[in-house]
């Protein structure tokens, strides 16, 4: 369900996004251009049942539901693009 890109290894980052989204892919070259390691996962190319569980975990990180959302440590979570604030959290 989850691919992983390699990079610098530090905050567990995860990024719900669907495969047509032009801001979910910039988060992606984001993420990428800052060489962190992170997971994703095209919510919109799972399987129902995989799709109802992705849903799930987004829903117990914010109310409404929205792409991107990026996930940092399980606690902390940024919905949209939002370069400053990408930055701030993967940095500390």
């Amino acid at each position: 369900m989850w691919t992983h890109v390699e990079g610098m290894e530090g905050r567990k980052l995860k990024l719900y996004a669907l495969s047509t989204c032009g801001w979910c892919k910039k988060t992606k070259d984001l993420l990428g251009e800052n060489g962190v390691a992170y997971d994703y996962v095209f919510v919109d190319l799972l399987s129902s049942a995989d799709k109802d569980s992705a849903i799930a975990e987004m829903e117990k990180m914010v109310s409404d539901l929205a792409f991107p959302l990026l996930v940092i440590d399980e606690e902390l979570s940024i919905q949209g693009y939002k370069p400053e604030d990408i930055q701030v959290a993967i940095h500390g």
